[in-house]
């Protein structure tokens, strides 16, 4: 096998950034993409559940190594649009629970008893990693800063449960936690349930795998945010991307949201 690196790309901005980087440093790359899931052009399209033709496009152009990036939303798992052929029926079978991080070691294991070896992407998207501390011109109050730290270490436990990534937060309770239908979804239900004036806290598992899932916030994110009212967005530093940051944190300052790495 040659050093191709293989991107399957799930939804948003991030597999186009990794692809972009990879480029950048004179690798080469190919891409596959999800019918009805990704966003971008690809060099392959499969419909959701293909295993087998997956395996079969990673022999024929000899790819050395796998990222998986973007959103693949648990929910999908009970969705008409996931057709799974024998090979994920059968890797299916084999998970003992239906957790997001279960069913991708699973998918990952099979894959490199092929032969192919995941990679952490992280080397290649270095600089759109949370930074420590203030990240935008809004800065939080002492009150709010309080409740984001406050927040951080339940949502870090949320995570390491293979829940959810996200929680949202006000009066130093907790509105609501992500499950399965995603960061967005979540902080609607917030808004819903609590009003104005709620803080987003975004994290890492404690041990988390960055070859399995990425955590990841983007202007939809904020867009969100500014919807239901909310204040501020903490981010665990080092550990959590955010796409296009620089203009990320451009739509924060104009949107009156404070960002803040912990």
């Amino acid at each position: 096998m040659n050093g191709k690196i293989a991107l399957i790309a799930g939804s948003g901005k991030l597999p186009q950034e990794f692809k972009n980087s990879v480029l950048k440093s004179g690798e080469e790359v190919i891409t596959i993409g999800i019918e009805r899931i990704t966003d971008f052009k690809t060099d392959y399209t499969l419909p959701l559940g293909k295993v087998g033709k997956l395996a079969k496009i990673l022999e024929r152009e000899k790819a050395s190594s796998i990222v998986m990036l973007g959103k693949f939303e648990h929910k999908l798992i009970y969705s008409d649009i996931l057709k799974m052929d024998l090979t994920a029926l059968n890797l299916l079978r084999k998970a003992k629970d239906r957790r997001p991080e279960t069913l991708v070691r699973v998918f990952i294991d099979f894959l490199e008893e092929k032969g192919f070896r995941f990679i952490d992407p992280k080397p290649y998207l270095i600089h759109l990693l949370a930074g420590k501390g203030q990240m935008n011109k809004i800065l939080p109050d002492k009150t709010t800063l309080e409740e984001g730290k406050w927040g951080f270490g339940i949502a870090k436990e949320i995570a390491s449960m293979d829940i959810g990534q996200t929680i949202v937060i006000k009066d130093k309770a907790v509105v609501a936690v992500e499950a399965m239908e995603g960061t967005q979804e979540t902080i609607r239900r917030a808004g819903k349930i609590a009003g104005k004036g709620t803080v987003v806290v975004k994290v890492a598992r404690k041990k988390q795998d960055f070859r399995i899932d990425v955590p990841t916030v983007g202007e939809d994110t904020l867009k969100v945010m500014k919807e239901i009212g909310a204040k501020a967005l903490f981010l665990e530093a080092g550990k959590v991307f955010i796409v296009d940051k620089d203009n990320f944190l451009k739509l924060a300052d104009r949107f009156k949201i404070a960002v803040w790495g912990i």
